[in-house]
């Protein structure tokens, strides 16, 4: 390796043997700084470490040296602990989505930034710089640009201060940034997308429809599993990834002592881990069908001996092209205020049916894996059973005064208001 010394030997110049460019390395304010001149003549180099060295000590004079940690190495220390720690917790795809945004967004925008240098202020110019179409779109694509999604920037900015707090922990940085979005206003209640019974009646009896019209084996197999899929989880609050990871040994046919039903018990492996699920007693018939179709010598009575195995999927195929094909033809594939209904609209449709019964809502968040605090704020507020009317529709009787009676005329406008 070529070497130089410069400047009494403060400053290295030197190449290595795999590279044609020159380097420079020097030692100041206690760390190693190092730069390729992006040059192969050694005068032109020469000249090229000397501006940079001076340059550096005019950056220390000032206060302008970043002697700090950067973004980029909280970022990579994060993406190393991340994806060790929640080994088995966490998606392999969820842990894919933090590294593609860091990679693709917040590091070519904070990269070579020191910590203390992210600041709320900053936050909100990437903000305003995601939402700006970048100069060489057109030319490097070819459909329209969007700006990204609230969804898209909340993940992102989940992103980031995941790496932020990661420096907190190492001790590089001592507090946490606002990150919040200023200017917001109260979150207005939008209800998630659900089918409404009639709505829902609409659905299965299309997909029903739809099976009996083909022809074919393989499509109709196909159009039956589609309509069964629909049945089960409307009558499950299933997740999708949870019912696509089902295997027949998770389900049991049970006589629920409770309420003299036949319901599935069903064991549950998906975004919360590992819980139980119990079924309406509408999901054990199409259950039971997708159990003949798989082996159709099968009778009612369902034989140990000819079942699947216990490590076959119970929804091997997603069928979602059909699916959406299905609300397209029906007219419901947005709700009124334009959401897209998917498979777990279905999911949807089971809590906001259960609590429109009357359903306990704790029992409910247990059946269903989740929080009563997210039932309540994305289903229970816009659910009409909710209210009761017997708590709202109250009148207090009214003391008449001494020598004056209440004038019934009054009471009866307002009786028949």
């Amino acid at each position: 390796m070529a070497k130089h010394e410069l400047y009494g030997g403060k400053l290295h110049l030197y190449k290595r043997d795999n590279s044609r460019f020159w380097q420079c390395a020097t030692y100041l304010d206690g760390r190693n700084q190092r730069q390729s001149t992006k040059l192969e003549s050694l005068a032109q180099a020469r000249d090229f470490a000397e501006d940079w060295y001076l340059e550096l000590h005019g950056k220390k004079r000032r206060g302008e040296l970043l002697t700090e940690k950067t973004f980029k190495d909280a970022a990579m220390r994060f993406v190393e602990e991340y994806e060790i720690i929640t080994e088995g917790q966490r998606s392999t795809r969820w842990v894919e989505g933090h590294k593609a945004r860091i990679r693709l967004h917040l590091e070519p925008f904070f990269g070579v930034l020191g910590l203390s240098q992210i600041t709320a202020g900053k936050t909100q110019e990437y903000r305003i710089h995601r939402m700006k179409q970048p100069a060489d779109w057109e030319d490097k694509n070819q459909r329209p640009w969007r700006p990204p999604s609230r969804s898209t920037m909340h993940d992102e900015i989940g992103t980031l201060r995941q790496v932020l707090k990661t420096a907190i922990r190492h001790e590089w940085i001592s507090h946490l940034p606002d990150l919040s979005m200023p200017y917001r206003a109260q979150a207005k209640v939008i209800a998630r997308p659900w089918f409404s019974p009639q709505e829902y009646k609409q659905l299965y009896m299309a997909t029903r429809k739809h099976a009996s019209t083909l022809k074919n084996g393989r499509h109709r197999t196909h159009a039956e599993d589609l309509h069964d899929f629909v049945l089960f989880m409307a009558n499950t609050g299933l997740r999708p990834d949870e019912a696509y990871n089902l295997e027949h040994r998770d389900i049991e046919i049970v006589e629920d002592d409770e309420t003299d039903e036949t319901i599935l018990v069903i064991e549950v492996r998906g975004k919360r881990g590992f819980g139980y699920c119990k079924s309406m007693t509408g999901a054990v018939r199409p259950y039971e069908r997708i159990l003949e179709r798989r082996r159709p010598e099968l009778t009612r009575a369902l034989s140990p001996d000819n079942a699947p195995p216990a490590t076959e999927k119970v929804f091997p195929n997603n069928h979602l092209r059909m699916f959406n094909t299905v609300l397209e033809q029906e007219d419901l594939k947005e709700n009124r205020d334009g959401k897209k209904r998917t498979s777990y609209s279905l999911r949807h449709t089971y809590i906001c049916l259960r609590l429109m019964e009357g359903a306990d809502i704790y029992q409910i968040a247990k059946n269903c894996r989740t929080s009563v605090e997210m039932i309540e704020k994305h289903y229970a507020s816009h659910i009409k059973n909710s209210i009761s009317t017997a708590a709202i529709n109250v009148r207090r009787p009214h003391k008449a005064k001494k020598g004056n009676k209440p004038d019934k005329s009054i009471l009866v406008a307002n009786d028949g208001a």
